[in-house]
């Protein structure tokens, strides 16, 4: 709690025993122009007597826990306010999302694994499996793509009243074990488990547009399981393209596909069923 005294005027008669610079438990100035209002704070009630100072910020009073004040308080913490107060502008916001401390720093979204240049060089590559696949096409085994990639195969059989998510979910994960445990049976160099992730990923593109045209068309019908059949087909061919690209394992390439063939064909039966 606080108060602004303002010290009387007048000066009265000091008490006996007590110094001229104590007045009737005031304090006197020495002259009319240290006349000044002076912030108090009470602390302690039980204690005796009170400290508090002059212009200048001196201590005086008996001591004790009575009440204080601060006598430089006025121009410092009342500008610190203001300038706290000043809110959040656009410039403060820029400063906060922005990499422009750091001349090398890479952007956000390279730091977090999502590169939109090689999403777009991967989902390239499986639309055309009949290219020539980079062997160095994986060397980031980004997860971005497959992720999305899922989303959009169970967003799209939403759409169409099928809500597979746990289903594309379970098959996702014993695909991707499956595949990593062969692949690292059948090579002696072997494979990460986040690049067979984002090969089988990436592969399910042809999936994805399957599911899309099944919004539009009933595929329990010769259509759509010549469709299925299809997608089937190319989503093995741009997996094993990749996979035995990467493992150096051309003369395996059936051996490779065979599997992969079974993972889409699960997939597939969710598109249609």
């Amino acid at each position: 709690m606080a108060h602004n005294v303002l010290f009387p005027t007048a000066s009265a008669q000091p008490a006996a025993g007590s110094s001229s610079s104590q007045q009737g438990g005031y304090y006197a100035p020495a002259s009319q122009e240290d006349l000044s209002f002076q912030q108090f704070s009470y602390g302690d009630s039980t204690g005796q007597g009170y400290a508090g100072g002059s212009v200048g910020g001196g201590a005086i009073g008996s001591g004790g826990s009575g009440f204080s004040y601060d006598a430089n308080y006025s121009g410092s913490n009342a500008s610190l306010r203001v300038d706290m107060s000043s809110g959040v502008t656009w410039q403060t916001i820029r400063a906060a999302f922005s990499t422009g401390g750091f001349a090398d720093e890479p952007p956000l979204l390279e730091e977090l694994g999502i590169n939109f240049g090689h999403i777009k060089a991967k989902s390239l590559t499986v639309m055309n499996p009949l290219k020539a696949v980079d062997r160095h096409i994986m060397d980031d085994s980004d997860l971005a793509g497959p992720l999305i990639f899922c989303f959009l195969f169970g967003g799209f059989l939403l759409l169409s009243g099928k809500a597979h998510f746990g289903y594309i979910y379970g098959v996702a994960m014993l695909g991707w074990l499956a595949m990593y445990t062969i692949l690292n049976l059948m090579n002696d160099v072997g494979i990460d488990g986040y690049r067979t992730a984002s090969v089988l990923g990436y592969s399910l593109l042809p999936m994805v547009l399957l599911s899309s045209t099944s919004t539009l068309l009933n595929l329990q019908g010769w259509l759509g399981f010549g469709l299925s059949g299809l997608t089937v087909l190319w989503c093995t061919t741009s997996a094993s393209a990749m996979f035995v690209s990467v493992l150096s394992m051309t003369d395996q390439r059936l051996l490779v596909a065979y599997p992969v063939a079974l993972l889409y064909s699960a997939f597939a039966l969710l598109a249609v069923f």
